[in-house]
């Protein structure tokens, strides 16, 4: 098994302390000389390790001054409660995590009508080369990029109704606009991994020049069992918590 490098090593400690709070909202975090003889390393792993919390939004840097914990909330990702029905408040869940965060939602979007490869094909149930709608979206909570997540639906299913192009109607999330076509989703699935970030993902959230990690969320919804959406979600790890509450049948 490869070992864990050295910075995100230090990385993954520092970030336990600011989760815990052993360093709290607006305590300067350690300097390069002291993390260099904390954990005998080099200045530039030092230095890779304090990028990596500042590509996830935990600390920022004070010009003069050093290197500080954010006190800004992370957005809490409720994978059961953020899909239900009806209750106040919008019906896109990832506005509902914001909300939550008392935070504001922004996010941009872009989409085109494409042919499902051999993976999406799979993931919808459907024949390779059929007709989908991809839609590509950048997540941003107050401003900052937060999310990434491209999105596939059967044109067999959303072709020519209200709810087609995913933006462009007054019903938001897929849940609430598979309902505006009587399409009733009852069931999602989702695998988690965590790896480094690509170049473009990294340039789209604003992350640090050495890799930070994300969690990568693949996600399928169904209705009566038949996919109706699937979709590749991207979270830089330390600007979103993920939990999970399962009834126990």
């Amino acid at each position: 098994m490869a070992k864990t490098p050295a910075y995100l090593a230090i990385a993954a400690e520092l970030r336990a302390e600011i989760q815990s709070g052993a360093l709290a909202a607006g305590e300067k975090l350690p300097s390069e000389t002291t993390l260099m003889t904390r954990f005998s390393v080099s200045r530039t792993v030092a230095k890779w390790a304090i990028s990596v919390l500042k590509g996830e939004g935990l600390v920022q840097g004070r010009p003069g001054s050093g290197v500080y914990v954010r006190s800004a909330r992370r957005l809490v990702r409720h994978a059961h409660g953020r899909d239900m029905r009806g209750g106040p408040g919008p019906t896109s869940p990832f506005a509902r995590d914001a909300a939550r965060a008392g935070q504001l939602a922004t996010w941009e979007h872009d989409s085109r009508h494409d042919l499902a490869d051999d993976p999406i094909a799979v993931r919808l149930g459907i024949e390779q080369g059929a007709p989908v709608m991809r839609t590509a979206y950048r997540f941003l909570s107050d401003g900052e990029p937060i999310q990434l997540s491209t999105s596939y639906e059967p044109l067999s299913i959303t072709g020519g109704t209200p709810v087609e192009w995913p933006e462009a109607g007054t019903a938001v999330g897929v849940v609430a606009r598979m309902d505006a076509i009587g399409v009733h989703v009852d069931e999602f699935e989702e695998r988690i991994s965590s790896r480094p970030a690509t170049a473009v993902e990294a340039e789209a959230l604003g992350l640090p020049g050495r890799p930070a990690d994300v969690y990568e969320i693949t996600r399928t919804y169904y209705a009566a069992g038949v996919p109706v959406e699937t979709a590749d979600i991207v979270l830089p790890r330390g600007r979103y918590e993920l939990v999970y509450r399962i009834r126990v049948d």
